[in-house]
């Protein structure tokens, strides 16, 4: 059997379990050519688990119209103000601090985004993930 062609890809990223047709993904997926519904319902079955996340879908479109998706992890951003309880980052990271997150707290995010990210152990993933927060404003305290 021939291997298909991925004609176009798409990178979205889509709120896990409530994926709809309408805008801004029936738009994306109808320009693409590919079946809404189809794609919702995979996607919805496939992240179930995760509700309430926001996660990266990487879309592949064959020629023949056809489609599949990885999901990868929700972006550091979304984990770092969900653990840290706050509900956007500081304008003036310098200035004024947004939230706060503990050594532990970095090390689950890091955990989480292990696959993601570019990293070769938890230690690097960790100063990955403690960048992020400080450009947002969040303090990291032991």
């Amino acid at each position: 059997m021939a291997k298909k062609k991925v004609e176009r890809q798409l990178k979205l990223q889509i709120e896990a379990g409530k994926a709809t047709p309408a805008p801004p993904l029936g738009p994306a997926l109808g320009q693409a050519g590919i079946n809404i519904g189809d794609f919702v319902n995979q996607f919805n079955e496939k992240t179930r688990e995760m509700m309430g996340d926001t996660v990266r879908v990487l879309v592949n479109i064959y020629e023949d119209r056809s489609f599949d998706f990885e999901i990868k992890t929700p972006p550091t951003s979304s984990l770092i103000k969900k653990l840290a309880g706050i509900k956007k980052g500081s304008g003036k990271n310098l200035i004024k601090k947004a939230g706060k997150l503990t050594r532990a707290q970095v090390q689950e995010i890091a955990e989480k985004k292990m696959p993601d990210l570019n990293a070769h152990d938890i230690d690097a993933a960790m100063k990955i993930v403690e960048g992020s927060a400080r450009s947002m404003g969040v303090e990291i305290v032991d």
